[in-house]
Parts: C-alpha cells; sequence; structure tokens
C-alpha cells in the first residue's frame, strides 16, 4: 500500500496526539513536539507497512510533511 501526504500527516498526529486537521504539511514539525525519538518511530512505521528506505537523517534534517513526501515516496 502506497504511502499518502495524508496518511504521513494522520500518523505525525496520532505519534504526537493530536487530530491530523491540527497538523499543517508545510510547518517544521518539530515545533508541534516532534522529536528525534517519535521521527524514528514513524520511519520503522513506515518501513514495515510501506517499504520506505528513507533514513532519520533525510527526515530530521528538514522536519515538513510537504518535504517527507517526496522523500518517502509519497502519492499525493
Amino acid at each position: 500500500m502506497a504511502l499518502t501526504l495524508e496518511q504521513i500527516r494522520a500518523d505525525v498526529a496520532d505519534c504526537l496526539g493530536e487530530e491530523p486537521q491540527d497538523i499543517p504539511i508545510d510547518e517544521n514539525l518539530v515545533d508541534y513536539g516532534l522529536d528525534s525519538i517519535r521521527i524514528m518511530s514513524l520511519i520503522e512505521r513506515w518501513r514495515r507497512d510501506h517499504g520506505v528506505t528513507a533514513d532519520f537523517a533525510d527526515l530530521a534534517e528538514r522536519p515538513a510533511i510537504e518535504v517527507w513526501g517526496p522523500m518517502l515516496g509519497a502519492a499525493s
């Protein structure tokens, strides 16, 4: 099953205990409480469920959903 921007947003929101609509796709997720431990857990989930190959450094460098989408091979 392909990863989508909405799925990334939903997974990030779940990780942060927020509603997906409260997580903007174009802002720095660190400002919303996303830390390195949570990024690692998201990567592991996406590797397991979607075959993602991106690594921690790629995502941590630019923590925004709109940036992550192409890195994670997400369909829009």
